[in-house]
């Protein structure tokens, strides 16, 4: 019986990962940078300009984001690893989609490397 873990080695064998060295520049080259992780891991903290669409959800609600017109849209996935954005880039190369990338080590390792992020607030007011 395979693993998670097997699936997801056999999904970064077939899409291409950017490294974090290139993430940036990445990110800036994309028409949509897609978080797949939950919505309370997106509003601790994500990548300026991500939208939110779960892994759960992503191959019912992609076609509804305007920014994703056509099958070359350039998206760019990331999740807490990279693990979901593996299995998330396969599925949407599946779908058709032709221009999808991963993040390499996802938010974790933009973290890491001390990149920019972005944090919604929570409701709680300081003044």
């Amino acid at each position: 019986m395979k693993t998670a873990h097997d699936l997801v080695n056999a999904a970064k064998a077939q899409i291409t990962e950017v490294p974090l060295t290139q993430a940036e520049a990445a990110c800036s080259k994309a028409d949509v940078i897609i978080d797949v992780r939950e919505p309370n891991e997106y509003a601790a903290g994500h990548i300026e300009g991500a939208v939110s669409l779960p892994r759960g959800l992503l191959e019912f609600k992609i076609a509804d984001l305007p920014v994703v017109s056509s099958a070359d849209t350039n998206i760019l996935l990331y999740c807490k690893t990279s693990g979901r954005a593996a299995l998330a880039a396969q599925s949407l190369k599946a779908l058709g989609y032709t221009h999808v990338v991963s993040i390499e080590g996802g938010y974790d390792g933009w973290l890491e490397a001390v990149k920019p992020i972005v944090m919604l607030n929570d409701g709680v007011d300081f003044d």
